[in-house]
């Protein structure tokens, strides 16, 4: 398969609900696969691409990105287009390859992540049972290269964000979130007295969300 990635793989033989589980900048493969038995009591496959784009993340050390930094400038949007190419194919991939149940597959992002789950999700709503963005932001810039149909109108969102972080400032969210409105995206946003992180609080709260979006809605 084209990009690396680890999986977690739920008790029994499947077709498995699954998440598609896209990391941040500097991180790698392994790095959101611990959520997996904390999220819905483990029914989920979690499936970890690892971004394809070796990025610097301290001296002599590396990290994997989806695309460049953009160091005050415009953000990279032919890196981030790309990339969503890139995961496009590997969710084909894995399609075939894993025993998924395609009526409950989420897409779900950390920061550079978030971004990836944006590109994905919003052009191809009918794919998706659901999206979680946690910790990031839909740039303007990406939002006129996508084909954005009224499909996404019932794709359910929920994004999460920590009125402290220092990475992604919270006004990037808020702004994202009325970009999503306008766009009529079912949206459900929380802030969380945090930063650029995960917390066990907002963990419960994406789990719950998507027990009743994904696990009980989809029967």
């Amino acid at each position: 398969m084209q990009l690396i990635h680890t999986i977690y793989e739920p008790s029994g033989s499947g077709p498995h609900p699954t998440i598609l589980t896209l990391h941040g900048r500097g991180a790698n493969a392994f790095d959101l696969l611990g959520l997996g038995p904390h999220i819905c009591s483990g029914k989920f496959r979690l499936i970890c691409p690892q971004g394809p784009l070796e990025t610097p993340v301290g001296p002599g050390a590396f990290g994997y990105a989806w695309y460049p930094m953009s160091m005050g400038g415009p953000p990279d949007i032919a890196a981030m287009l790309s990339s969503k190419k890139k995961l496009e194919e590997f969710l084909d991939e894995c399609l075939k390859r894993y025993p998924i149940d395609p009526k409950k597959l989420v897409a779900l992002g950390f920061s550079q992540g978030g971004v990836m789950a944006y590109s994905l999700a919003l052009t191809n709503p009918q794919r998706f049972a659901a999206m979680a963005v946690l910790s990031s932001w839909l740039p303007t810039e990406l939002v006129s290269q996508l084909a954005i149909g009224e499909a996404v109108h019932s794709l359910p969102t929920l994004v999460q964000h920590g009125s402290q972080d220092s990475v992604i400032e919270v006004a990037r969210a808020r702004d994202s979130v009325e970009r999503l409105r306008e766009l009529g995206v079912p949206l459900t946003y929380r802030e969380y007295d945090m930063g650029h992180e995960i917390t066990p609080g907002s963990l419960s709260e994406l789990s719950a969300w998507l027990e009743e979006t994904v696990i009980k809605a989809g029967g």
